[in-house]
């Protein structure tokens, strides 16, 4: 099976960020721990000392998701969205804002899971935001740690799931 790889983003256009991640499990093991509240809430935590006491899916296009994350002594953090397309296990596409909107507006997400040859995932997330000054926003709340903390919890997810 392929291995796993640090995370990896980038800035292809102004407004973009692309974030890469090469996991080590079939892309429909992938695609379930990304659309499953249940699986969701194990690994898309962030760093240490978040919870996710709310996850709500309902996968299909229109459907939407609400995401709430928990830190004592941190006011909660939620994030909703609506699907625009969703292809398993290939591709998801949804719009998403955060309650406190520090993201500067909307954003469109479009997450890819690419199967490899030796039996891995490579996960390709693009975040397009409304503005430039948005995109930097983002980028300065060290987004990149939190999101390979939840990497390296989905990695041992999967782990347990394939074997």
């Amino acid at each position: 099976m392929a291995g796993t790889s640090a995370l990896e983003l980038t800035t292809p256009t102004p407004t973009q960020v692309l974030i890469t991640r090469a996991l080590a499990a079939p892309r429909e093991l992938v695609f379930e721990a990304y659309t499953t509240p249940d699986l969701i809430r194990r690994w898309l935590l962030g760093p240490e000392g978040w919870t996710m006491p709310e996850c709500d899916v309902d996968l299909r296009p229109g459907g939407g998701y609400r995401y709430v994350w928990r830190k004592a002594g941190v006011p909660d953090m939620v994030l909703t969205g609506r699907f625009e397309a969703v292809e398993p296990p290939e591709r998801l596409v949804a719009r998403e804002a955060f309650d406190d909107d520090w993201t500067g507006g909307e954003t469109l997400v479009v997450t890819e899971f690419a199967a490899q040859e030796a039996g891995g995932t490579l996960v390709r997330t693009t975040v397009e935001y409304a503005s430039p000054a948005a995109r930097e926003a983002a980028l300065r709340t060290g987004m990149t740690d939190g999101m390979e903390a939840g990497y390296r919890r989905l990695e041992a997810l999967l782990a347990g799931r394939a074997g």
